[in-house]
């Protein structure tokens, strides 16, 4: 797999700003006292270092990677999830709905919130479920972002002897990215995160514009436009036109952008980290069009390598990558790939799209084992052709310099993303899990300590994580579904919380674990074999819908259900401070 990538020049580039990264986040371990200015940065952030923060956290390489997926597999219509998002935090940061008490509150979690209204458990419980999809949500994340590193480098193949252990470059890249960010996010905590945030959007933005504008003037928008048409058809431009999206598709990404706005947690650290709620609303605004860019830019780079990888002059890149994901299946000791002939292997090197689109046209009864067997690996070849062949294409499209330009946006906005969501996951272990267990109150060095010990562990758990588990499908989908977990209790429980009196504790904790059930169930059946044909039936959207429906009624169901109490809410504003 060739690459336009030098060591000794886009190398230096790629060496001094990781430099620069790591002395400016570990610098501002001084400023840090209290547990306050480690989770939330003291509350002193402005609007312009929250719309870098914010804008820097949410596009990492796994944002980049499953973006371009898209924008291969679906076209424009996969830059629709952008939309969603932009109008739902314009929405939201306008009006201030749900955010505007949530700040005025004062608490440094969403499940702290909770326990105002209903109760120590339901605290606790939302903290665990709010982990738990978290954690499974960031745990590919390292993983992704490696494969981009190893392809666009051409370091793929190959391993790494450090004497004790032999890793592969896959690996020992993956070890690199965590133990970059995991040292400055330890030691700074939040104030870390926003300073080299700043420093990560200015590298990230520029390498963005200087990329997009070179695949605009060598490939054409109008290329792009026609490799679109032919290759997806109307329903790359028309998600309803699409026959694996449609309107489950739409109404899943209406749902999940605008629970994402109101809970997700690393959005919400910026709101919580503002200096009072208009700030807060305002880094909403002012960011919102940039969930827009943030899906079609890398959409863009996606579509660019549909066109690049199967014009006939780069026949072999496409074959390369087809090696590349075999090899990755034979490594795993994928069971399909060990039933196929070393004939048949080199048949769906050459040939996995069009093996694919014979072998699914016929009906599953009349495949033999043999044929359902070079299906399954058609078909996972092509879905991971349809990762990375952005990496692949910007590996031979970009020239010498430019390459490590690339990779150092990219590092930044990786780092950048991995750092905000480390800590804001451990934020809730500490504030949120571990307090019910805590008999007096601890010191601020101890509870820096503990943060500190929370954030190491979570990066053990993402290399773990990352080196074994094998996504099922569309990124995306997954990712959406993950976060689904807690995203549609955790919005429904603050919609109520802030606005309807009713709301109480039997109606939460019918929404957390209703909310759960769904998206638990559909990612289980994946990967049980005999379920796996139902759960590619129901699809990832109707479960992730079905998250929401669920959470919602029993919310209702539980609190009007539960007999009537007068209680006082304790507030800092309130009741219209949740």
């Amino acid at each position: 797999m060739g690459s336009h990538f030098s060591w000794m020049l886009d190398g230096s580039i790629i060496g001094l700003y990781l430099l620069a990264t790591m002395v400016a986040g570990i610098v501002v371990r001084k400023y840090v006292g209290k547990v306050e200015d480690f989770l939330v940065a003291g509350r002193e952030m402005n609007v312009y270092l929250g719309i870098a923060s914010l804008a820097a956290t949410e596009f990492g390489i796994v944002t980049c990677m499953y973006t371009a997926q898209a924008g291969y597999e679906r076209g424009f219509s996969g830059s629709i999830p952008g939309l969603c998002q932009c109008i739902a935090m314009l929405v939201i940061g306008i009006t201030g709905f749900c955010i505007k008490p949530l700040r005025e509150s004062g608490v440094l979690t969403i499940p702290e919130l909770f326990e105002r209204q209903f109760g120590p458990g339901i605290r606790w419980l939302a903290g665990v479920v709010i982990v738990l999809g978290g954690l499974l949500n960031m745990g590919v994340f390292l993983k992704i972002g490696g494969d981009f590193l190893v392809i666009v480098t051409n370091i793929a193949s190959g391993t790494v002897d450090l004497g004790f252990i032999k890793l592969t470059n896959l690996q020992f890249i993956m070890i690199l990215l965590l133990v970059a960010v995991a040292v400055y996010t330890i030691l700074g905590g939040m104030l870390s995160v926003l300073v080299t945030d700043y420093l990560q959007f200015v590298v990230m933005s520029v390498g963005l514009l200087v990329v997009t504008v070179l695949i605009l003037a060598n490939v054409g928008f109008g290329t792009i436009v026609q490799t679109v048409q032919a290759e997806i058809g109307s329903g790359g431009f028309n998600p309803l036109k699409n026959k694996a999206l449609g309107w489950p598709f739409l109404i899943f990404q209406i749902l999940i952008q605008t629970a994402a706005t109101l809970t997700w947690q690393t959005s919400i650290a910026r709101v919580l980290s503002a200096k009072d709620q208009k700030t807060g609303r305002k880094v909403y605004t002012h960011t919102s069009f940039f969930f827009v860019a943030r899906f079609l830019i890398p959409g863009l780079w996606g579509i660019a390598a549909l066109w690049f990888l199967f014009q006939p002059v780069h026949r072999n890149d496409l074959v390369d990558l087809r090696t590349y994901e075999m090899t990755t299946l034979e490594q795993r000791k994928d069971a399909a790939v060990a039933h196929l002939t070393p004939e048949q292997k080199v048949t769906v090197i050459e040939r996995s799209k069009e093996v694919k689109a014979e072998l699914a046209a016929k009906p599953p009864a009349e495949r033999s084992e043999q044929e359902k067997n070079l299906l399954a690996v058609s078909e996972k070849v092509e879905q991971e052709v349809s990762l990375h062949a952005m990496p692949k294409f910007l590996s031979v499209f970009l020239p010498f310099g430019l390459m490590g330009l690339l990779i150092a946006a990219m590092l930044a906005a990786d780092m950048s993303t991995d750092s905000s969501y480390m800590l804001t996951w451990g934020s809730v272990i500490y504030n949120d899990i571990t307090a019910p267990f805590r008999r007096t109150q601890w010191s601020e060095k101890k509870g820096i300590l503990v943060n500190r010990m929370i954030v190491a562990l979570i990066g053990v758990y993402l290399m773990i994580f990352g080196l074994f588990y094998e996504v099922k499908g569309n990124v995306w989908d997954y990712l959406t579904l993950t976060g689904s977990i807690y995203l549609s209790s955790m919005s429904v429980l603050l919609i109520a919380s802030c606005y309807w009196k009713r709301a109480n504790s039997w109606g939460a904790a019918g929404g957390i674990v209703f909310g759960s059930l769904a998206p638990c169930v559909y990612l289980t059946m994946q990967k049980v074999p005999s379920l796996a044909p139902y759960a590619e039936k129901i699809g990832p959207h109707y479960s992730g819908i079905a998250a929401y429906v669920l959470a919602g009624t029993a919310m209702i169901v539980g609190s009007l259900l539960k007999p009537v109490r007068q209680t006082t809410l304790p507030t800092a504003q309130g009741r219209e401070s949740c």
